[in-house]
Parts: structure tokens; sequence; C-alpha cells
């Protein structure tokens, strides 16, 4: 009875919220534990407000798993509204090795992304499971 409760209550007009990947910034102020700031657009098609519990994420680079985070402090998007969120990540050390490695080996002008995030839009939503793939240039 609470599970048919609890999935009458979410809105029957749900639409999952856009999510698009802005950036990727090294942040410089450790060497031995590189961070990223990464940039996610996301675009609310709803008429009610989303308050995102929290975010889980992973960024590979070239195939390589080099971002892995959390993060819990996002801002609320307004119905019908879009906000940049900017999430900090600590880069896996040894995948950045391996990463750099390989751009020394293969120069090249992009690189190839894939973005994995859950968002946890509470209880009353279901969970949004978001995959992108792209290029990100390096110039």
């Amino acid at each position: 009875m609470l599970w048919l409760a609890g999935c009458a209550s979410i809105p029957p007009d749900f639409k999952e919220p856009g999510v698009t990947l802005v950036s990727i910034r090294p942040q410089l102020r450790n060497l031995f534990a590189p961070e990223f700031d990464v940039t996610l657009e996301v675009t609310n098609p709803n008429r009610v407000a989303l308050e995102i519990v929290g975010i889980s994420y992973t960024v590979h680079l070239q195939g390589i798993k080099l971002i892995e985070g959390v993060a819990s402090d996002i801002p609320k998007i307004a119905a019908y509204g879009k906000a940049e969120v900017t999430l900090n990540a600590t880069a896996d050390l040894a995948s950045g090795i391996s990463l750099i490695g390989d751009l020394l080996q293969r120069p090249r002008e992009q690189v190839d992304f894939e973005l994995n995030a859950n968002i946890d839009l509470g209880r009353l939503y279901p969970m949004v499971k978001v995959n992108r793939r792209g290029t990100i240039a390096l110039q």
C-alpha cells in the first residue's frame, strides 16, 4: 500500500530534467591530488521547482575513469528554468598519470569524454540517470 501511495504522488506529467556537460576545468590548488570543477547545466521542463537532493557522478576521459564525486549542496532549479551546477571533484592520480602518458604518446586536439550521473530528486520522484558522451577540445 505504501509503495502504491508513493507512486501516486509522482506528478503524472513529470518530465526528466535535461543535463548538459558545460565544462571540466582543472584547479591548480594541489598537484598531488588534482581537482576539477565539473560544470553541468540542468534544465527543468516541469511546472514545479526541482530540489536536487544529491548527485553522484563519474567522468571518463579517453575511456579512463578520471573523476568520481558526489555533491549535495545543489541549488533549486526553478520551474521551466535552468541553472549551472558546479561540482568539485578530485581526480584519481594513477588514472591521471595513465591519461597524461597516453596524451604524450599520441597528441591530439580533443579527447573523448563520458559523463555518468545519478540525480536524486527525493523520494517523490524517480532517480534520474544521465549518460553523455562527446569530445572536449584541448586548446
